[in-house]
């Protein structure tokens, strides 16, 4: 029996134990709290320290969102998240049974929550993300029709937002910003061709899951679905745009694989979870998506080849020809789906470049020359292009690369015919040189 008032001695592990017991239980920080507006949801992250469990629940009368961090405190200001145009009026917090952070975010409308953890991903920390999905949205015209005739309809994706910010260039420059930029001003080009319209995937700063693009691409029922992006990669000396197109079989280099497993891990980052499998479980299914892809494959690369071209007559290519890759974005078997590279974000002179709104304009105009100049020599049955869009003023402007039999090939009229039209005695061009493209 231990006598009072003499030292108590423990061995070595129980010592240990005690101290465990006796100190509190160690605190996840919430270092940054972010908030983003979707047209359909709102998205607010909370960064953390480390992995934390948290639970959420909703309250009526008046309708709130509760969220409990436990074992967490917040160490991160809250004051001024643009709450304007979202659900949200207010948000709370305190600190429940001493340990655990309680977040209240007050509404305006009732919501429909979802709540996920997102572990640390290279330079991301731990997160957990709160989606506020709008409930009763008025579902989106799905195509705009013209008497009988309906416009050709060009969906623009913007890739990244929000959580993600995609590749990051010197001076801070984003490939989300620069991407958005590019994409704006394309849409008001395309929308003011007459027989054309277009539609933004990505309107703002938020993050889109990948399979969420391409659906909307589907529901839009586009004739082309055009994915905006600026190059990474490993060495700064790498420039120059691109055009890439899926790929069932895998890329065509290895620059092209590099950016296609980059790309696809933007869902890790943003939090989509895995890719749903419903639809590829199945070695039969498999084989009939393949099958189904191949006419729309081909169709992108004619779209492909016309953007690179008229691309090409301004900035520098990182490769003279489409390339293919296996981009998760460009899976669709319906819609015609090119991605564009509008540069190396990477290489100092380029990341320049494209945080210049003068160059983003240029690349719009350029990517949007591209694909008027396809639909025009190739338009849509049943569009008011097919019926009414004049096809005798056609223009093709000579870009590095280009040869006569190609760009009679492209327009679907005859060496003969195109000299005819030009007064060419020969078949030699010259880049920079403006032809005239007689009616197929």
């Amino acid at each position: 029996m231990i006598g009072a008032g003499l030292p108590v001695r423990l061995p070595g592990i129980l010592l240990v134990w005690a101290l465990l017991v006796a100190l509190p239980s160690i605190a996840a920080e919430v270092e940054g709290v972010r908030l983003w507006r979707a047209p359909d949801h709102t998205r607010l992250v909370f960064d953390l320290d480390g992995p934390a469990e948290h639970k959420l629940f909703t309250l009526q009368n008046p309708d709130r969102v509760v969220i409990d961090v436990s074992s967490a405190k917040l160490a991160a200001t809250i004051d001024n998240l643009p709450l304007d145009d979202t659900p949200i009026s207010a948000v709370r917090y305190a600190t429940k049974d001493k340990r655990d952070l309680r977040v209240v975010l007050d509404l305006k409308q009732p919501v429909n929550p979802r709540s996920f953890a997102l572990r640390r991903h290279e330079t991301l920390p731990d997160r957990l993300v709160i989606d506020l999905h709008d409930r009763d949205k008025v579902e989106e015209k799905t195509i705009e029709q013209v008497t009988d005739q309906r416009k050709i309809l060009i969906a623009i994706d913007a890739g990244h937002g929000g959580e993600d910010p995609g590749a990051l260039g010197p001076g801070g420059v984003r490939e989300k910003d620069v991407v958005l930029a590019i994409s704006r001003e394309l849409h008001k080009l395309i929308d003011r061709e007459p027989g054309f319209s277009a539609k933004l995937v990505r309107t703002g700063d938020y993050y889109i899951p990948l399979r969420d693009r391409v659906k909307k691409g589907r529901q839009l029922k586009a004739d082309l679905f055009v994915s905006i992006h600026a190059d990474a990669f490993t060495r700064k000396e790498a420039r120059g745009a691109g055009v890439y197109v899926v790929s069932s079989r895998g890329a065509t280099s290895e620059t092209a694989r590099f950016l296609a497993q980059r790309e696809n891990e933007s869902d890790l980052i943003g939090g989509a979870g895995s890719l749903s499998l419903s639809d590829k479980d199945d070695t039969l299914a498999g084989v009939l998506l393949d099958l189904a892809m191949t006419a729309t494959m081909n169709s992108s690369l004619d779209i492909g080849s016309s953007v690179l071209n008229s691309i090409g007559s301004f900035t520098h290519l990182h490769k003279k020809k489409v390339e293919q890759a296996n981009f998760s974005v460009l899976r669709n078997p319906d819609v015609p789906s090119i991605l564009v590279e509008t540069g190396f974000i990477t290489n100092p002179d380029e990341a320049r470049r494209l945080r210049d709104p003068s160059f983003q304009r240029r690349m719009a105009e350029k990517l949007g020359e591209g694909i008027v100049a396809h639909f025009k020599s190739r338009p849509p049955a049943g569009s008011w292009l097919a019926s009414n869009g004049s096809r005798n003023d056609r223009k093709h402007t000579i870009a590095r690369g280009d040869t006569l039999s190609g760009i009679a090939a492209r327009y679907n009229v005859s060496v003969a015919d195109l000299k005819k039209a030009n007064g060419m005695q020969t078949s030699m061009i010259q880049v920079g040189q403006t032809l005239t493209i007689p009616s197929g």
